[in-house]
């Protein structure tokens, strides 16, 4: 019975195409694979695969056998190689990363406590400055940008608001529905003065025509005399004739710019008169007239709060009212008190200039006109006025 309990057939070796292994090199080439695969690294322990092999050897389960070929064309080394150039060498750090369960905030170097300082130094000095805004919303100090941008927007607002006040008192002074403050004492000498200046101005514009006049005159008579000398010397017969009208015409050239100069003068020093004394008063009088336009805005302001109701917020309008009206008023007096002592000096100079500037016209075109050379080159040195030698050259505005 023992012997009918004996196996009646025996295991016959497959291998992976179906057929009997009858040849024992093919069992010593599977034992030599499978040892193999035994040896090298598990695909599903991913420490292993990223952090290569360590200085602990680990057991790795056996794998069945894909049934892939090692001498195939498509071998797994084979597949994962690049056909475009050499594969890059692999980050340590990369695995790493994948590996660990939880996932940092934010990218943390490793190494050593004084790497990691040096790490996030780096970081910082990397990162862009903060902007103005950033470092307003950071809890820092306005910058001064800031501030010179909040003071142009306040100058710009108070500049506005005074403007439309002044805009409205003119238009209503204009339609005969605002009260305007008037000196009549001061604003009848202003008219004067600016009447005085357009006769003035009138005055100066005819003496520049004349002396204008004047100037081709003399140099007509100039040319006259020469051609007079030349034709004396190529005329004998006429050679007398010639001659004194000649030294004629050369004795007038003479005094015709000795009252050219004259005139000159008395040109310049009128000039002077109009359109620098006179306009500077005009100046300060036409400062003090948008005073006066600024004073009676902000009185009427305030008269207005003054007759509405008197609630809180009235009262603060009110107060800030009075300050701005308190203001422009001294502003106002002030600027009155100058254009008054302006006008005073300046009818005082007005009246020294044009003694001692008529008198030199009239003494200058009296005695050229009556062949009195002696008299005229007299008033010249009376009033200190230096003749012009025939060739010299008019003095550059540098000079003047």
């Amino acid at each position: 019975m023992t012997e009918a309990t004996a196996p009646l057939t025996s295991e016959i070796p497959i291998t992976s195409n179906g057929t009997p292994n009858d040849a024992p090199e093919d069992d010593t080439f599977e034992r030599d694979l499978k040892k193999m695969l035994q040896d090298g690294p598990n695909l599903n322990n991913s420490s292993a695969v990223q952090g290569g092999s360590g200085d602990t050897p680990t057991t790795v389960a056996p794998t069945p056998f894909s049934g892939v070929r090692l001498n195939s064309p498509t071998a797994p080394s084979q597949q994962q190689r690049s056909p475009t150039g050499p594969v890059p060498p692999p980050n340590p750090y990369v695995g790493s990363r994948l590996a660990s369960t939880v996932k940092p905030p934010q990218y943390q170097a490793p190494g050593s406590t004084q790497e990691l300082e040096d790490y996030e130094a780096d970081e910082f000095a990397a990162r862009p400055p903060p902007t103005a805004i950033e470092h307003h919303a950071e809890g820092g100090p306005p910058p001064q940008s800031m501030a010179n941008a909040v003071s142009k927007i306040e100058s710009i607002k108070n500049w506005s608001l005074k403007q439309i006040k002044c805009t409205r008192q003119i238009l209503s002074e204009r339609f005969g529905r605002g009260s305007r403050t008037v000196d009549l004492q001061l604003e009848a000498q202003i008219e004067v003065l600016r009447d005085t200046q357009r006769k003035y101005q009138q005055v100066l514009r005819l003496a520049r025509g004349m002396a204008s006049h004047f100037y081709n005159v003399v140099q007509t008579q100039r040319a006259l005399g020469d051609t007079f000398s030349d034709l004396a010397q190529k005329s004998p017969e006429l050679q007398e004739e010639f001659t004194y009208n000649a030294e004629t015409q050369k004795a007038l050239c003479k005094n015709g710019e000795t009252l050219l100069s004259a005139i000159n003068f008395f040109t310049s020093n009128v000039n002077t008169l109009v359109n620098k004394t006179m306009e500077d008063t005009l100046l300060t009088i036409r400062q003090y007239e948008q005073a006066r336009v600024e004073y009676d805005a902000y009185r009427t302001d305030l008269e207005q709060l003054q007759l509405g109701p008197k609630d809180a917020a009235v009262q603060a309008r009110m107060k800030d009212a009075d300050s701005n009206f308190q203001a422009h008023k001294d502003k106002f007096d002030r600027l009155r008190g100058d254009v008054a002592v302006k006008l005073k000096f300046l009818e005082e100079n007005k009246v020294k200039v044009m003694h001692k500037q008529l008198l030199l016209f009239h003494n200058a075109i009296s005695a050229y006109f009556a062949g009195n050379q002696t008299a005229l080159e007299a008033t010249l040195k009376q009033f200190n006025i230096k003749l012009k030698s025939p060739g010299e050259e008019n003095p550059s505005w540098l000079e003047e």
